[in-house]
């Protein structure tokens, strides 16, 4: 993956935690993230680079502190093992710009049973318009 930045232009586009945690894989505190209780329907895209990872449709209450959602949007993701807890788990990355979501476990609800579980401040949130949702109700 070509990066879309240098180091030094990530610092200048993201906040601290941003880069924290999207270019170094930090992980923010549990219950931090107005997103852990966003309900609206809608896009949940890269902190970083825009990107849709997301779909409303596939969050869930994981009852962690962090958003969860049971699968991405096709191909927005990519994944790699992460050994820094000894224990290896999956960590999956922004396929765009590579910036760091969250890891992904085995305990999520059907129909995947997986659960991405996201660091907050690497989303942000795009709400549905008026006319998409009503698309969605026909």
């Amino acid at each position: 993956m070509e990066p879309l930045y240098d180091d030094a232009e990530w610092k200048r586009r993201l906040t601290p935690e941003q880069y924290r945690v999207l270019r170094r894989e930090g992980t923010e505190p549990a219950f931090t993230s107005a997103l852990n209780q966003e309900k609206r329907r809608g896009t949940f895209r890269c902190a970083a680079c825009g990107q849709p990872l997301f779909s409303s449709d596939a969050k869930f209450d994981s009852g962690t502190g962090w958003p969860s959602f049971f699968e991405p949007l096709p191909g927005a993701v990519q994944t790699k093992r992460d050994f820094h807890l000894i224990l290896p788990r999956t960590e999956y990355h922004c396929s765009r710009c590579g910036g760091h979501q969250g890891h992904v476990f085995d305990d999520g609800p059907e129909p995947t049973g997986k659960r991405f579980c996201n660091n907050g401040v690497a989303l942000s949130f795009e709400p549905a318009q008026s006319g998409d949702m009503a698309a969605r109700q026909e």
